[in-house]
């Protein structure tokens, strides 16, 4: 019966998860069985198991088990309204955005209901506050990578990414327009071979221009031979390759532009797709954007000190 108490393997079987999970949550957070029988073990009352449904439910969400943990001890044994950012919302299950905070969540629930108006208002509203990095690592991330979490697990969401993904490219094309750089562009952006994962590099543009580095932005899917020809053409001082996934992570490419007669003083493999121990001598793997931003204003920093010994 419903109502009758339940052991640990019981509720465990009920709620799907391991008995050893139940053994955390009671020992952490406190979600134990509380009906005691003496000579007994302890027994899940009807309470408890409605407390678990609700630990289980937002740690599936990504929800912080600490977090879920309040929210479910909050109203034992009554329905509980459930935290923003969880549940369902527009239509469908909500996007899961880890420890980020209340803006990412709002920018989840704005882009399940396809509200490109809200959306690119808490972009803009990020950048001009926090600044590219910030809002990219922050927020966008974040979201973006719950969307594809989503994808992977439903099949779904391919609207709400290319919503979400046109918004992005949207609102980091206008940091790039406003903050262009007079000068020479000294740093040359493409895609790997094949590679059609844009946003990050879009983001370090949108990052470079902020600072006031003058780039050029090659865009997606660049073959070696055509990368060779515009870095002959025109000398950056630094290459960056994106590359998202292994499969589009040839370490020829890079050893190509390391072997160029303008050969750049800095290659930069950035993105997951790269391993390091497979990266040719010389070129650089940045671990985030802000290290790939203080790469490239170092060399900026370099030939302009070095421009100016010349002058002198």
């Amino acid at each position: 019966m419903v109502d009758e108490p339940l052991s640990a393997g019981a509720v465990a079987r009920r709620l799907g998860v391991a008995v050893t999970t139940l053994r955390t949550w009671h020992q952490r957070y406190g979600l134990g069985p509380s009906q005691h029988v003496p000579g007994h073990h302890r027994r899940y009352t009807p309470a408890d198991l409605a407390r678990l449904e609700i630990m289980r439910k937002l740690t599936a969400e990504g929800v912080t088990p600490a977090e879920a943990a309040r929210w479910a001890k909050q109203s034992p044994g009554v329905a509980v309204r459930l935290p923003a950012g969880t549940g369902r919302d527009g239509g469908g299950q909500t996007i899961p955005v880890g420890r980020a905070g209340p803006a990412a969540r709002g920018l989840a629930r704005a882009a399940m209901r396809l509200d490109a108006a809200v959306i690119g208002d808490t972009i803009s509203h990020a950048l001009a506050t926090d600044g590219v990095i910030a809002t990219w690592e922050g927020l966008l991330r974040p979201v973006l990578a719950g969307i594809g979490e989503r994808h992977v697990a439903t099949a779904g969401l391919i609207d709400v990414e290319h919503l979400m993904s046109r918004c992005v490219s949207e609102a980091f094309a206008a940091v790039a327009r406003s903050g262009r750089a007079a000068g020479p562009a000294r740093i040359l952006l493409s895609c790997a071979d094949e590679e059609q994962h844009t946003l990050p590099l879009e983001a370090l543009a949108a990052a470079l221009a902020e600072a006031g580095v003058a780039y050029r932005m090659l865009g997606a899917r660049v073959p070696v031979a055509a990368l060779v020809e515009a870095v002959n053409r025109t000398g950056p001082a630094a290459v960056v390759v994106w590359s998202h996934t292994r499969l589009t992570a040839d370490p020829g490419q890079l050893s190509a532009l390391l072997a160029v007669p303008r050969r750049p003083l800095l290659v930069l493999a950035a993105g997951p797709g790269w391993r390091a121990d497979t990266l040719p001598a010389g070129v650089v793997r940045p671990v985030d954007l802000a290290e790939a931003v203080s790469l490239a204003l170092a060399v900026r920093d370099s030939l302009d000190q070095s421009t100016g010994a010349d002058r002198a």
